[in-house]
């Protein structure tokens, strides 16, 4: 009996130095959250209007370089696969990698079976599932999150841009988390390269712009720049959402933690309240044998 009380108070110190940790990284989510929430809504409404502003100019047939909008056959394909570098953040990053194999496996799967599917993970988490499942993993960007900057961000996309141009790929995509709130965020595979199109609706005007200066000019320079910060937006999206989901994990955990005790300490106090009562039944039945 008494060695089954030390387990329990053993365990219920172990529950309670546990809980500890988990509410320590709920407190420094939660600061890191409300930093990486102020950028991505700030951020937002720009990213928004720029996408929309490159989209209407290439559909609506532009002169200028097109070439980061030229569709051609799928042969090869770039997944560009935003996940974090640490883990204890509930499903986020099993559920980005799996929005991405989905997404392989419903548009991709002829082109995977080539071994013509390529895998730029952003995060080493994602990084690590690739390479384990012998995807076509390249690590170049895999710590972009040692230390977020635009100008990290803007290499890979520059990368992407690049490669696409010398035809290396035919098309780009990018599989993130779009931030919501704490609690929810919504998985995203979104068309990066060739610039989508927006869809023309019948009776609905053009948008008509003024250029100055020229406009073969300004779209030249105006397409990197926008799609630079599409992926920056996507990135930052992914941090918000990270941090969101590791809050909610560890507020779930402190929650479990606080149910663990609860039934460990009614264990124990059971298993007390027996040791005593054998002790006093002990007691009792030798004054009676004394007595007799």
């Amino acid at each position: 009996m008494a060695g089954q009380l030390k387990e329990v108070r053993n365990r219920i110190k172990s529950v309670q130095s546990t809980q500890q940790i988990t509410k320590a990284m709920k407190m420094v989510s939660a600061a890191k959250l409300r930093r990486a929430q102020d950028s991505i809504i700030q951020m937002r409404p720009y990213a928004k209007k720029l996408q929309e502003l490159l989209s209407n100019i290439v559909s609506n047939g532009e002169t200028g370089d097109m070439s980061l909008a030229a569709e051609r056959t799928v042969e090869n394909v770039l997944m560009i696969v935003i996940t974090s570098d640490r883990g204890l953040c509930g499903a986020f990053n099993a559920n980005v990698i799996k929005a991405a194999k989905a997404s392989i496996a419903e548009k991709y799967s002829a082109q995977q079976q080539k071994g013509k599917v390529t895998i730029w993970a952003i995060g080493k988490k994602g990084y690590e599932h690739f390479i384990k499942n012998k995807y076509n993993t390249d690590d170049r960007f895999k710590d972009i999150f040692l230390k977020l900057s635009f100008e990290g961000v803007q290499q890979a996309a520059q990368a992407a841009m690049k490669a696409f141009e010398n035809k290396e790929f035919d098309v780009v995509e990018l599989v993130y988390s779009q931030f919501k709130n704490a609690a929810t965020q919504k998985f995203e595979v979104e068309r990066f390269l060739p610039i989508p199109k927006t869809a023309k609706v019948a009776g609905a005007s053009t948008a008509d712009f003024i250029y100055d200066p020229a406009r073969e000019g300004l779209i030249a320079e105006l397409m990197p720049k926008i799609l630079n910060t599409q992926l920056y937006k996507a990135v930052l999206d992914s941090n918000a959402s990270e941090h969101g989901a590791r809050m909610t994990a560890m507020d779930k955990a402190s929650e479990n933690a606080n149910e663990m005790l609860r039934a460990l300490k009614i264990s124990y106090n059971r298993a007390r309240q027996a040791a005593i009562t054998t002790e006093l039944t002990e007691i009792v039945s030798g004054a009676a044998a004394l007595q007799g």
